[in-house]
């Protein structure tokens, strides 16, 4: 079991680790050795999430998730396996936790009746200024 928050836990086996190669740091190793993590996290198959939250995590991980469900998040910054798995575990555990937290609902606000009047004479005077410059009329 992989602890999210007091209320919330993932289970391991919701998760694979797949190991590619990957350029960036490492010299000749990169071509020699699979560092890259690949983590894919099936949501199908996950019962410990509550369905809101992952409703709410299919909407955040926009393209990084399948039609299939599956969840996935590469790691290549890091020169070792350990710490690139590391990396994807805690991003997977970070996009969860901003999954959790239920977003705030928009209250419907109107504009002051002093806003509505600034705005307005605001605009008077700018059409006033756009006036002068037009060409005037006169003898010549």
């Amino acid at each position: 079991m992989i602890q999210i928050s007091d209320t919330l836990c993932i289970d391991e086996k919701a998760i694979s680790y797949h190991f590619i190669r990957a350029g960036g740091p490492g010299g000749q190793n990169v071509n020699k050795v699979s560092t890259a993590v690949e983590l894919s996290f099936n949501l199908n198959t996950e019962t410990l999430l509550p369905d809101i939250i992952k409703e709410r995590l299919k909407v955040m991980a926009g393209n990084r998730i399948s039609k299939e469900g599956i969840l996935i998040i590469t790691a290549r910054e890091f020169r070792t396996q350990e710490r690139n798995r590391e990396a994807a575990l805690n991003r997977l555990v970070a996009l969860i936790k901003k999954a959790a937290v239920k977003p705030k609902k928009r209250k419907k606000t109107k504009p002051s009746r002093a806003s509505k009047e600034n705005r307005l004479q605001e605009k008077k005077r700018k059409s006033n200024i756009k006036s002068l410059r037009k060409r005037v009329d006169g003898d010549e």
